[in-house]
């Protein structure tokens, strides 16, 4: 991220409140406000269960908000949601394949949704095959696939229509350390072009290797915003891990 450099997401008081029967309303995102900018990685801390999910999704479009507002590449969450979409690319974990497709027709029916031209999904695809070690298997029906080979699918078909703005929720979870690594690559690079990279994880060594600046998510607050080395600088060790402890408290 450079200076002056421009805010293409935009949060103030997200707050999301689901409904329980046992326990009433359940506020999982609870008045979240930060901006994160083009050529950023905002990485977004927690524990399972904190929030960063919800949030994102929120951001995405794929929930409503309970009160307050968010902005992607200036379009209201609210108001604009298609336009949103248009702008954005998002992967998590619990997106799932559609089994009977091959890897290559799964890539080729996200572009076509995104509005692509037959040659601009052949072209961009094949950039992208090339650059996750795809091509031994395109041909390969999804619900074959590894659990590394589906996450280069739906990294692929996520950023296929190249968005401004990449969602990647937890994308490296329970994968192995050379596609972890392919993946964590990939994501720098969207950042050297200038992509705005909202980045979830609970993992502290990818907070360090990867984030610009990093919000902290506790119970649906957001309890810190701020660079990783003002974030390690809370803590006497100087560690990132020891830092989000002193914050969200030890677990009991």
């Amino acid at each position: 991220m450079t200076a002056g450099s421009q805010v293409l997401v935009s949060s103030s008081g997200l707050t999301k409140v689901f409904s329980a029967r046992k326990r009433g309303g359940v506020r999982a995102v609870d008045e979240v406000s930060f901006e994160a900018h083009a050529g950023e990685i905002f990485g977004l801390l927690g524990v399972n269960g904190a929030g960063k999910t919800t949030t994102l999704r929120l951001l995405a479009t794929m929930l409503k908000p309970t009160t307050g507002e968010a902005s992607v590449c200036g379009h209201s969450i609210s108001k604009e949601p298609q336009a949103v979409r248009r702008n954005i690319g998002f992967m998590s974990t619990a997106t799932s394949l559609y089994g009977r497709l091959s890897a290559r027709e799964m890539v080729t029916y996200f572009g076509r949704l995104n509005g692509m031209s037959a040659e601009a999904i052949d072209k961009r695809a094949g950039e992208l095959f090339n650059l996750f070690s795809m091509n031994e298997f395109l041909d390969r029906r999804c619900d074959k696939l590894s659990s590394g080979m589906k996450q280069k699918v739906s990294i692929v078909r996520t950023v296929l229509h190249d968005p401004r703005v990449m969602i990647f929720d937890e994308p490296t979870a329970g994968l192995d350390v050379l596609t972890s690594r392919t993946i964590i690559e990939f994501v720098k690079d969207c950042r050297a072009r200038g992509k705005c990279v909202l980045f979830s994880t609970h993992i502290m060594e990818e907070v360090e290797k990867l984030c610009d600046r990093v919000g902290v998510i506790h119970d649906g607050k957001l309890l810190a915003c701020e660079t990783v080395e003002a974030l390690k600088a809370r803590a006497p060790s100087g560690r990132v891990e020891d830092a989000f402890v002193s914050l969200v408290g030890e677990p009991t």
